[in-house]
């Protein structure tokens, strides 16, 4: 069966995948003890990537200090965080567009759509791009590259085992905790964060692979990097009478962190408007970013910023309110504007960064007017990380646990859960979308519990659209638009001018309430048509989304139109063409057997039918013809429902063209095997 592995060294990977997964078949160990094995080889590769990511990372600053020296202190900065950007928005849009930005949603988002399917080639692109961005100055953290690569590692090897959907979304996880756990020397916050955020559930089948991940990876990550705490904590003291400002602290962290989840958006968006290359939006981002730093003296702006905020914590956070509120500000736009122009990093760190200063502004405020009660600055700042991370993520246990173990001080906890279940339920009441899910929202997936809810979200406008279609000039006469109701059998047109912009609808109703007429002759189609604001779709669009769009109106198509030219057609989109996407996406839930929780869809048994998965070889007299052309050959009853292209599934139109190695699922009745097999010169053909 042909899955678009074209490559001969991922061919030579799949192999030897292959063969290994028959290995195990033929021992037959334990199910939890194969787990346990991969998940330990998942946690240690992930840690060992941290190693090489965070040794890149220190490459690129020390050759970035250097350039400074050799040319002068800006403009050095200017040409290395110039140049970075031009680099990674290139590597970025020419070989994983996955890579792009903080990671996590896309992670979250191949978990839900594609069984935690992900591009071996992920890692080692997100591993690249994010030490560009952080190493020549950009303000991104390293935890979300971090928990990109190790999912990415943990999808290979199950996809190299042709392990089921369960299993790798299991390994993913698993990559995903080990990221954190080695990045932060944090492992419990590191299984938390799986759990709470990737996978959106707690259970124990997944708890124990997790967990033996994240503690591998933090043995890796001690062993080659530091077993230290990321911050060195005073023993803070903590009064009861303190938790009325912690109140106010999770308050004011939840406004912050809502607002910091728009602000990151609205870039993204401004920045895609543009019509450059990828490359030039990047590199701009990234001298804005510069820009922005350059306002304070020292450029904290720049650079994840745990190690000043570090260092400020352990000097118990003496710094003016107004150079603080400068950090918060400068720290929020230059985050925005390096991962809103496609640059790649993380958004833990900034995070932290401006959750700390938050705090300390509290903490300041709070002394100056109660010194007997709130004694040290330094305790809100470690608090305020927690929740504003919290806030913006909507982990709650994870910030608390990861702050907990990079602080490694337990005197603070009750402030830290009052502050940080308080910002989560605020943000989420200001905001109901966190900086993870947002991102996926916009592309029309829901999430519950980490699950896609909707079966038609997993399908694009796009993939179920007639491209090409019968488009009416405005000044058409009537009778002329008769003859093409006729001709066609549509039922309704997009109307365009001149220049080919939609500017209405006009149907078969609209025709026949005026061709009785005396002087309908007389009538041009933009005497009758639908005009003004019109019902569209947007190509990129779930189909879940129009489905609700055509039941507002009761109408039976839309045109599609393009988001860079929202007044050019690129397509329609009619009912059926939704029905027989429905079956497409009935086919993706039926390579999904083993998702224990997602309600089972009827399926009504037929014993008479069957569906057939029919590869077409280069051979195949059917290669590069199209459907309408195969059809007359095919069986009766027979229905091609889904067409599977280098890992894409296709809904069949007529004038789709088959390709070598593309893989057809066909519902046929069973006495006609042997006709459809010479139909398309199949071989060995599998029953679904």
């Amino acid at each position: 069966m042909a899955n678009g592995r074209n490559h001969p060294t991922t061919d030579l990977l799949w192999r030897i995948g292959h063969k290994l997964r028959q290995h195990i078949d033929q021992v037959q160990p334990p199910d939890s003890l194969v787990m346990v094995l991969i998940a330990l080889i998942v946690g240690v590769g992930t840690g060992l990537g941290a190693v090489v990511f965070v040794w890149l990372l220190r490459q690129i600053s020390q050759f970035t200090k250097q350039l400074q020296l050799w040319t002068g202190d800006v403009l050095g900065l200017v040409l290395a965080m110039g140049v970075g950007g031009l680099i990674v928005g290139f590597i970025v849009n020419q070989w994983a567009k996955e890579a792009k930005g903080h990671g996590v949603p896309e992670v979250m988002e191949a978990l839900a759509l594609r069984g935690g399917r992900i591009r071996p080639r992920v890692a080692s692109i997100k591993v690249l791009a994010s030490s560009l961005t952080i190493g020549t100055g950009g303000s991104a953290g390293r935890e979300g590259p971090i928990v990109q690569v190790g999912s990415a590692l943990g999808s290979t090897i199950a996809q190299l085992l042709h392990f089921s959907a369960d299993r790798t979304r299991t390994l993913v996880a698993c990559g995903s905790a080990a990221g954190i756990a080695a990045t932060f020397n944090a492992p419990i916050a590191g299984a938390i964060f799986a759990l709470e955020v990737i996978l959106g559930k707690f259970t124990v089948s997944y708890f124990g692979a997790v967990v033996i991940s994240s503690v591998a990876a933090s043995v890796i990550g001690r062993a080659f990097l530091s077993d230290r705490p990321a911050f060195t904590v005073p023993a803070y003291p903590f009064q009861f009478q303190e938790l009325p400002i912690y109140v106010v602290l999770g308050v004011l962290a939840a406004l912050v962190a809502v607002l910091f989840i728009r602000l990151l958006y609205f870039m993204e968006d401004r920045f895609d408007e543009w019509r450059l290359h990828p490359a030039f939006k990047a590199s701009v981002g990234m001298l804005l970013t510069l820009g922005v730093a350059l306002l304070l003296p020292e450029r904290e702006a720049l650079g994840p910023g745990l190690e000043f905020i570090g260092e400020a914590i352990a000097e118990d956070f003496s710094l003016s309110l107004g150079l603080m509120g400068g950090l918060l500000i400068t720290k929020l736009l230059a985050t925005c504007f390096t991962l809103g122009s496609g640059n790649s990093g993380g958004v833990f760190a900034p995070g932290l960064f401006m959750g700390a200063i938050v705090g300390g502004m509290v903490g300041t405020v709070a002394h100056s007017i109660w010194p007997e009660i709130a004694v040290n600055p330094g305790a809100y700042a470690i608090v305020g990380m927690a929740a504003v991370f919290s806030g913006a993520a909507r982990a709650p246990i994870t910030a608390v646990l990861i702050v907990f173990e990079m602080s490694n001080d337990y005197k603070l906890i009750l402030p830290l859960m009052l502050a940080t279940v308080l910002a989560t339920l605020l943000a989420e009441h200001l905001f109901p979308e966190s900086i993870y899910t947002l991102k996926l929202r916009l592309k029309g997936i829901s999430l519950q519990r980490g699950r896609d809810l909707d079966v038609m979200q997993s399908l694009q406008v796009k993939e179920a659209m007639t491209i090409d279609p019968y488009l009416v000039q405005a000044n058409m006469p009537l009778p002329q638009l008769g003859e093409l109701l006729q001709r066609t059998h549509h039922h309704s047109f997009p109307v365009v001018d001149e220049d080919l912009n939609l500017v209405g609808m006009v149907s078969l109703r609209d025709y026949e309430r005026v061709a009785n007429r005396e002087n309908s002759a007389d009538l041009h189609v933009q005497d009758i048509a639908t005009v003004g604001r019109l019902l569209t779709a947007f190509e990129d669009e779930p189909l879940s989304e129009i489905v609700q769009r055509l039941a507002i109106r009761g109408i039976n198509k839309l045109p599609v139109v393009s988001r860079e030219e929202p007044r050019r057609v690129v397509g329609t989109i009619r009912r059926s063409d939704i029905v027989k996407a429905y079956n497409v996406a009935l086919a993706r839930r039926r390579q999904d057997k083993s998702e224990p929780d997602v309600e089972k869809l009827p399926v009504q048994s037929n014993q008479q039918m069957c569906f057939m998965d029919i590869e077409i070889t280069p051979e195949s007299p059917a290669a590069q013809q199209t459907l309408a052309a195969v059809a007359p050959k095919l069986p009766y009853e027979c229905v091609v429902v889904s067409v599977r292209r280098q890992g894409a599934m296709l809904v069949p139109h007529g004038n789709t063209i088959l390709q070598p190695d593309d893989v057809l699922s066909v519902f046929v009745r069973r006495s006609d095997e042997e006709q459809l097999r010479r139909c398309f010169s199949a071989v060995s053909p599998k029953h679904a």
